[in-house]
């Protein structure tokens, strides 16, 4: 594999011809470069006017390899052969540069060049490329490489450094200006004009040069490494390669907005900086962004008033380092109420919104503060959290949300703090751990109780005066305090979210049906083998219902759909699949006694399967079971008949089937109705022959 190297430009404040006699020092041999052991001159030439200079050198390099290995190749130095050419009409030097020994195994090829910085003309720019391609090497190939790349990265900046202390020698001794280059004068032709020293026909202050950069004035910008260092951090020579060519190679290929130099370094990062995989990575999240018209997502989304309500999170402040802190009260939120009030859609936009928030808020404290901030800090309180936030359908909507953030948000979260961390987190955190990358889930900090206060606490990483009241802290915090999601917001696809954009969540996890009288809701389940588990967790908006557990060897036939009452319709969401001449018994049978379920009612459940074949989840209309003449109804079977007048019901609904050896990590999940939000029904039921149960609460 060829490896190459590209470097940012490097900026001398100094005019060419001062930086010129600064590198001619190096030669024949520098003691600032122990690798470089000394040179003789091969050929050299000049052009008739004196403007073009050519010197071709052979270099002779020590190599840092072991000693074995200059053993088996038989050498002990290296050759190489460097071209320059100065021009110093145009005020430019280009150096090539390739490797003489071992050339038929070894291809090393170097091209750098100083000129005129472009806004300033009594500056002077440096580029640097490299390739490097080990054909063979008596089977060392990847040693060689090793120690090849390991070599020459660490002489990249010493190169700077030496011309800089070149360039201070020279000052030293009096030399602070070497006139430009003119044209020989000839009989009765006036000498060219050249700028006084210190005049310049352009200018720009450093502060303006960095800012002009950033700006992207024009596509065939390159990156300055003073931006680098001040807006960005510090890079390592090969990391500063990856990003230019990376940046290079979208400013060439890609049609639409060329991201920010930031965005581009977090998925380098993500990726340990190897630019196929970033390159790939980047290029999958351009292509989301743009299907998905996420650049736009902080002008166009517009929270629902429920999440400003409900959703217990904000941004308060920045940490001690200054980066934007982002408070999270994630064991005050209904979850579960806001996914079936909101659908997954919206609370997924609104956790974009929230990552596209949290960018364009670092970029302003790179600003504030002097230095690069790149990435956030999240300070997460679980005071509160218990069982119903281990609902397995959310945790779905989660693990989904972290997928969709750790693809096209990488290396956007600096640090994690957990605080009040109750004993179920390890349960949570078992569930949700694996799908968070290793780079993440080092930045966890959790804290149980009250550990996170006092030193090796949050005062370790966030300033005591901006320490939320709630824990403890005297800043006033704005973040909501949550509560339970009223079930009548709940939604159903009668109220479809709002459709003005193309949906990113294009599987909802809810599914909502309408029960009439006489036309139950089915759905069926086809099972392969037995021991697996089918799970269950539904909401009784409206009406009573009663929900039964069927299995038939026969699959039913499907789209059976009709009403029986004058004036009603099943409609698109109610679907019946017991067909009418089956028998009770002989064509299916039932796996679980019928479960009453009451308006407002959440109920969770799950059945153990012992046989391959159809199981049949049914819920129809509760009406008053037919009485002899000597027993009167009852009192709450009545009012039920009289609730439901309108002879609809509506439920929302969701379902999954687990293998049996996967059903032990899920249960808890399944039993939300253990929660601060519902109290637990004493009506549970079970059966030991179909190994089921079912919880419920209102």
């Amino acid at each position: 594999m060829v490896q190459k190297y590209q470097s940012p430009v490097r900026v001398y404040k100094y005019p060419f011809e001062l930086v010129m006699a600064a590198y001619e020092k190096r030669f024949p041999t520098c003691p600032e470069i122990p690798v470089f052991l000394g040179s003789e001159i091969l050929h050299e030439s000049k052009s008739d006017d004196g403007a073009i200079h050519i010197i071709e050198r052979s270099c002779k390099l020590n190599v840092d390899a072991p000693r074995l290995l200059k053993k088996i190749a038989g050498v002990e130095y290296v050759f190489f052969i460097q071209k320059n050419t100065v021009n110093w009409k145009e005020r430019t030097l280009r150096i090539e540069a390739h490797n003489e020994t071992f050339a038929n195994r070894v291809v090393v090829l170097e091209t750098c060049s100083y000129s005129v910085h472009p806004e300033n003309e009594e500056w002077t720019c440096f580029e640097q490329s490299a390739s490097l391609d080990i054909k063979s090497f008596f089977g060392f190939e990847s040693t060689v490489e090793k120690i090849a790349m390991k070599q020459y990265t660490s002489n990249i900046k010493r190169g700077k450094e030496v011309i800089e202390h070149y360039l201070k020698e020279l000052i030293s001794q009096g030399i602070t200006f070497i006139p430009r280059w003119t044209p020989p004068v000839t009989h009765g032709q006036k000498a060219e004009q050249v700028p006084c020293p210190g005049k310049m026909t352009t200018y720009l202050s450093p502060m303006s040069h960095l800012l002009q950069i950033a700006l992207f004035l024009s596509p065939a910008d390159k990156l300055d490494a003073d931006y680098i260092e001040r807006y960005l951090g510090q890079l390592t020579p090969m990391q500063e390669s990856c990003l230019i060519r990376l940046r290079q190679w979208l400013q060439e290929t890609h049609k639409g907005k060329i991201p920010k130099d930031e965005h581009i370094l977090r998925f380098l990062r993500a990726r340990d900086f190897n630019i196929d995989k970033a390159r790939e990575m980047l290029c999958q999240s351009l292509s989301w962004r743009k299907q998905y018209q996420v650049d736009y997502i902080l002008q166009s989304w517009r929270p629902p008033a429920l999440l400003d309500e409900y959703y217990t999170g904000g941004w308060h402040y920045q940490d001690r380092d200054g980066r934007p802190l982002y408070i999270l009260r994630l064991g005050q939120m209904d979850t579960k109420g806001l996914v079936k009030a909101l659908g997954e859609e919206s609370l997924l936009r609104h956790v974009l919104s929230i990552n596209e928030e949290g960018q364009k808020r670092c970029e302003e404290n790179t600003n504030l503060f002097g230095r690069p901030i790149t990435s956030w800090t999240c300070l997460v309180d679980l005071e509160g959290l218990n069982m119903r936030h281990l609902w397995r359908p959310g945790v779905k909507a989660l693990l989904r949300i972290i997928e969709v953030v750790e693809d096209n948000y990488p290396e956007t979260l600096g640090r994690l703090l957990i605080v009040r961390a109750p004993r179920v987190f390890p349960v949570l955190w078992t569930l949700v751990s694996p799908f968070i990358n290793e780079n993440t889930r080092q930045k966890f900090l959790i804290y149980s109780g009250n550990n996170y206060q006092g030193p090796g606490g949050l005062v370790d990483y966030v300033d005591k005066e901006v320490i939320p009241d709630f824990l403890g802290g005297e800043c006033m915090c704005t973040v909501p305090e949550g509560g339970l999601v009223p079930k009548s917001l709940y939604q159903t696809d009668e109220e479809p979210e709002n459709a003005d954009h193309i949906r990113l969540w294009t599987e909802t996890i809810y599914h909502s049906a309408s029960v009439l009288r006489g036309a139950p809701h089915e759905i069926v389940v086809e099972i392969l083998e037995g021991e697996s588990v089918i799970t269950w967790d539904f909401d009784i908006l409206k009406g009573d219902v009663v929900f039964s557990l069927f299995h038939s060897k026969r699959a039913p036939a499907t789209g059976h759909k009709e009403a029986t009452l004058p004036g009603t319709s099943a409609g698109g969401d109610n679907v019946q699949l017991i067909d009418r001449t089956w028998v009770l018994g002989v064509d299916y049978s039932r796996m679980e006694s019928p479960l009453v379920c009451r308006e407002g009612e959440s109920i969770q459940g799950s059945h153990v399967t012992r046989w391959p074949g159809f199981y049949i989840l049914q819920w129809k209309m509760h009406g008053p079971l037919p009485c002899s003449g000597t027993t009167l109804p009852r009192v709450d079977d009545v009012l039920a008949s009289l609730q439901v007048s309108s002879h609809k019901c509506k439920l929302i609904y969701y379902y999954e089937v687990l293998a049996s050896k996967d059903f032990r990590g899920s249960m808890s999940s399944l039993e939300s109705c253990n929660s601060g939000f519902s109290q637990l029904s004493g009506a549970t039921t079970s059966s030991s022959q179909s190994q089921s149960s079912s919880h419920l609460s209102r």
